[in-house]
Formats: C-alpha cells, sequence, structure tokens
C-alpha cells in the first residue's frame, strides 16, 4: 500500500467563514479522530492531499506541528460537485498492528469464453487487515470461464494477512451465456410491417 507523509497544521478557527478562508488558502480542513481522543482539527495542504488521495485507502503519516507524528486512513472525503477540489476530510487514527475494514477495489483479469458475458456484481470487497498494510486492490482471473460460471466471496484468493467480512455466499462475478440476435425473425418483422403499411395505404 501507498504510505504518504502529510504535513499538518492545528486549526483554531471554526465555521463556514474560516472553512473557506483555509480553502483560498490552497488547503484543507480536517478532523482527525479515533482511539478515544478528542477530535483534533486541522488543515493539511490541499495539492498534496489531492494527490495522495489518488489511491484508496492510503496510510497517511500526519507531521503535525507541536505534536507527535500520527497514522490516519481517510474515512470520509467531502469535494465540491462541481470543481472536484476537496472540501474537508476525516481521517482515523491507526496504530500499528490494529486490524480495520477497509473496501479494496476488485480487478477482473483474463477473457472468458467465448460467446460470454461476464456481469460483475461487486467492485470492491470489504477486508480486515492490517492498517498499515492494506493491499490497494484484490485481483480475480476470469480466464476461460464458461457459461454458468460463478465466483463467490469464498472462491476470492485474498491476499495475505487478509479475512474477508462479507457472507462468504456472496455473488462476486457471474458469467452467462451471450445472447445470440435472432436476425432472421427481425427481418420477418420488418417484412410484415412493410406490408401491413403497404395495406393502409392502398386502402386510403
Amino acid at each position: 500500500m501507498t504510505d504518504s507523509k502529510i504535513s499538518a497544521e492545528l486549526r483554531t478557527e471554526f465555521g463556514k467563514g474560516a472553512a473557506r478562508r483555509i480553502r483560498r488558502a490552497d488547503k484543507v480542513p480536517a478532523v482527525l479522530y479515533g482511539h478515544g481522543t478528542d477530535p483534533v482539527h486541522l488543515s493539511l495542504p490541499g495539492h498534496d492531499m489531492m494527490l495522495a488521495l489518488r489511491q484508496a485507502n492510503v496510510l497517511l503519516t500526519l507531521d503535525i506541528k507541536g505534536q507527535k507524528e500520527q497514522l490516519a486512513l481517510p474515512k470520509q472525503v467531502q469535494r465540491d460537485p462541481i470543481t472536484g477540489f476537496l472540501e474537508h476530510v476525516d481521517l482515523l487514527i491507526v496504530k500499528r498492528g490494529e486490524k480495520v475494514v477497509v473496501e479494496v477495489p476488485v480487478l477482473v483479469t483474463g477473457e472468458a469464453a467465448p460467446d460470454t458475458t461476464v456481469n460483475q456484481d461487486l467492485m470492491s470487497l470489504a477486508l480486515e487487515v492490517d492498517a498499515t498494510n492494506i493491499p490497494e486492490q484484490v485481483e480475480i482471473s476470469i480466464e476461460g470461464l464458461e457459461a454458468g460460471s460463478q465466483i463467490l466471496v469464498s472462491d476470492v484468493t485474498l491476499p495475505e494477512g487478509a479475512t474477508a467480512t462479507e457472507d462468504p455466499e456472496t455473488l462476486v462475478i457471474g458469467i452467462n451465456q451471450a445472447q445470440e440476435l435472432d436476425v432472421e425473425t427481425e427481418g420477418e418483422g420488418d417484412e410484415a410491417a412493410e406490408g401491413e403499411a403497404a395495406e393502409a395505404a392502398e386502402g386510403e
């Protein structure tokens, strides 16, 4: 997994006006919480955070002025719906060696058998993993799978140390037979429609 070091400053002003001033300075208001501690309000560098958050479940090392470094995971990210700029970030304190539950993207590799379609029901899997060893993705190969094949959560090979928290019987991927287009029938339908139109024209 990716580990990014982010400089952070303690925030003493609150409210919408203060948040706007922070954003105008290309910074992001944030709150850090967890492990029974009181929430800590921070401002983070906007550009650095935008780059860090390109990676799902990025582990952040927060270098907070006047305090010791903290490890944290982004739990909620608010973005401007039009510009996509960061507006606020909630951060969860984590410790080395502890387990966390995160959503990890599913990457499908390979190609199923000819004349089949692939239906992916789950785009991500909820996994319990070490907070400092979160996999970037879970790869599932569908190479050569025939119509009727199914891949359930229990069938997925997980990264070392990871445990799925989903129901083992949940469908992740299903392989179906491709629907063939009946060209001949369609043609007959078109001819019938044309004949009806011609008869209606003659009747007029």
